[in-house]
């Protein structure tokens, strides 16, 4: 079974030969600390996924001192470790607004990344672009206080911003399936470790239209959507498996979500993927730590397929890097079926990350 099949098979919730492993991002040092710098496609190849992630190309405009501008006119600044953080805000009110064009969606070096990707594993891994929906690049844009103040007392103004990203935001994802991806995505996340950002009243005004949107345009293409948004989600996690979504990544450990109890309670409607902790785990954890967590993940969600083992978000720059080899060498090892039945008997009821809540 190639890596797309087996990516694939386990969106649909149905059982592949193996469990698929995949990751939504690899940062440095991890990225080059264990092969050398060889690029995120040959680590892809050499660590062996299932699937990979694309993104748009962007054109940027060096602004100095570690800031830059994109092509929505929105500032960034750069972490030391290479980490980008919004740092200025391109539209303030409705005059802003009136006056703002968003970027073409069909720009030529839009997707250079991707037809790499495609003529380097159609057919053999998954090719997964990661897009948005209308919530992340909406704060980008204004600011997420500004954001949310809009919520209350300019709700108008808010969708209007909505409509301009998700109009943007399809035509991307309409293009990239042309181009040839396997599956989209969406990476806005609506939660802290503790609660989603804002009332499930607020999500099922300013979020759910959108990420409906999302979901029409893939499957009336025929791929499969993924939902992103770590963090403690219960309260709206209802809202998002009914947008029909295909899985959710990554069910943080840490905010509470233990993959078993989505699968539980969502597992006949939606693939679940994740969550190996990167938190503690991946960062500071032994590798028999990393062991024992890639064998309860596995015994909890993996049980008859529907399960893409990852993260419990990415492997950020803070991820000891021989401790995601370690979690990708056990997933091969402990994630081929028939699972060991010992194994799930033992691991089911486990719960390795309560003993870092508990700090």
């Amino acid at each position: 079974m190639t890596g797309r099949e087996r990516f694939l098979k386990a969106l649909k919730r149905e059982q592949p030969d193996k469990v698929p492993i995949w990751e939504l991002i690899i940062n440095e040092p991890t990225l080059s600390a264990l092969y050398g710098d060889i690029g995120y496609f040959s680590f892809a190849e050499k660590i062996g996924l299932d699937a990979v992630t694309v993104f748009e190309d962007h054109r940027r405009e060096d602004l100095g001192g570690g800031f830059f501008r994109d092509e929505w006119g929105i500032v960034w600044g750069l972490e030391p470790c290479g980490v980008a953080y919004p740092a200025g805000h391109p539209i303030k009110d409705e005059k802003d607004l009136e006056k703002y064009r968003p970027p073409d969606p069909y720009a030529e070096h839009r997707f250079d990344t991707l037809r790499e990707a495609v003529k380097r594993f159609k057919g053999e891994k998954a090719i997964v672009l990661c897009g948005h929906e209308a919530f992340e690049f909406s704060h980008y844009l204004l600011g997420l206080e500004n954001l949310f103040s809009a919520y209350v007392e300019k709700p108008e103004f808010v969708h209007r911003v909505a409509t301009m990203v998700i109009e943007y935001k399809k035509a991307v994802l309409e293009y990239a399936i042309h181009e040839g991806i396997d599956a989209v995505v969406c990476g806005d996340d609506y939660a802290y470790r503790t609660a989603p950002l804002m009332s499930p009243e607020q999500f099922r005004t300013y979020c759910m239209p959108y990420i409906r949107e999302m979901v029409d345009v893939a499957h009336r293409n025929g791929i499969p959507h993924i939902k992103h948004t770590d963090g403690n989600i219960w309260s709206i996690a209802e809202m998002i498996v009914s947008s029909g979504t295909d899985a959710l990544d990554p069910i943080e450990p840490m905010a509470g979500m233990d993959i078993g109890e989505v699968k539980k309670v969502y597992g006949d409607r939606i693939a679940v993927v994740g969550n190996v902790d990167c938190t503690e785990v991946l960062p500071h954890g032994s590798r028999e730590d990393v062991v024992e967590a890639v064998k309860e993940t596995i015994a909890k969600a993996s049980v008859g397929g529907g399960h893409v083992i990852a993260s419990s978000n990415s492997i950020h720059p803070g991820v000891n890097p021989e401790n995601y080899r370690t979690m990708v060498e056990s997933a091969r090892e402990f994630g081929t079926y028939p699972l060991d039945e010992r194994m799930i008997e033992e691991y089911r009821t486990k719960n390795y990350i309560a003993r870092y809540l508990q700090k």
